[in-house]
């Protein structure tokens, strides 16, 4: 069991507070000494975390991140703060947050009890469902007519151990091809070496937006669960947490979310001017209401 945190602005405030009033420790300690915050983020998680026609690192996630970065240039006095960007993959994101390499992680990463036991969360900026994507003329309507095809997705996310147990409760049996990122993983499946690709549906959607042909893919009704995208950041460090939590809680009851949600979501991006117009659903809008970092 787990307890929802509700993430106030004035609570959180009061910890950032008590901890400039004392010494600096974890990652606000580390950032302070080096002059540097090292920014972990993907390569291809469109909208939220990927890059630009000049190989820069953009997105939904990135901007919530960099008013985290924001918001400790204000905190340590240090205008001149160092961005260290570091690209990370669904397999290696956690372990270069343990180790010290990244210092905050900006993608498409769900916020799970599993994962909790590791690292620690921001609040929910997104919700998914997770299903799969299919080429129109594969005939498939249903998750359950998956069984017996390959399927691809990608390693290290939570669609893993999802798709093992829908395999085992509904006595579907298929065969996992990896990817090693999201492009990857649906060019598995664009190239016909598998029939489905399993992963969130917005991540579905901005894959098959930014294929060659579009019109040829449908994303199912179906779902496997669905899952909360925070930032993720280290364990055990409160300070930060209480910073990282005072920023994105202030983004969301200001009302400025909505104009960085509308900008990514249901606008035109870059680098094809893609537009995906996924309007935001209703246990999204509760997140933004009610900022929390619930795991699922």
């Amino acid at each position: 069991m787990y307890k929802a945190v509700l993430l106030t602005a004035v609570t959180a405030a009061l910890m950032v507070t008590q901890a400039s009033a004392q010494d600096l420790a974890g990652t606000l300690k580390k950032i302070k000494e080096t002059g540097t915050i090292n920014i972990g983020h993907r390569e291809s998680s469109i909208p939220f975390s990927y890059l630009d026609d000049k190989q820069q690192p953009i997105g939904y996630a990135m901007d919530l991140c960099m008013k985290v970065v924001d918001a400790v240039k204000a905190e340590l006095k240090l205008p001149a703060l160092k961005v260290a960007l570091q690209p990370v993959t669904s397999s290696n994101r956690i372990p270069l947050l343990q180790n010290g390499t990244i210092d905050l992680e900006c993608g498409s990463t769900t916020n799970s009890v599993a994962r909790q036991q590791q690292v620690a969360f921001g609040p929910t900026y997104f919700v998914i469902n997770v299903t799969a994507a299919v080429k129109k003329t594969s005939g498939i309507n249903s998750l359950a007519e998956l069984n017996g095809k390959n399927i691809s997705t990608t390693s290290g996310t939570t669609a893993v151990p999802l798709l093992k147990g829908f395999e085992k409760t509904k006595h579907v049996d298929v065969k996992e091809i990896y990817g090693k990122d999201h492009a990857e993983s649906f060019l598995l499946m664009a190239d016909d070496r598998a029939v489905a690709f399993v992963m969130d549906d917005i991540l579905l959607a901005g894959q098959i937006a930014n294929s060659k042909t579009p019109d040829a893919y449908k994303i199912l009704g179906e779902s496997l669960r669905q899952e909360p995208y925070s930032m993720m950041l280290r364990k055990d460090d409160p300070q930060f947490k209480a910073l990282v939590d005072k920023t994105i809680t202030a983004v969301m009851k200001s009302g400025e979310i909505e104009k960085i949600y509308a900008k990514w979501f249901t606008s035109p991006v870059p680098p094809k001017g893609i537009n995906l117009n996924f309007q935001q659903t209703a246990p999204l809008k509760d997140a933004f209401k009610t900022p929390n970092d619930k795991g699922v």
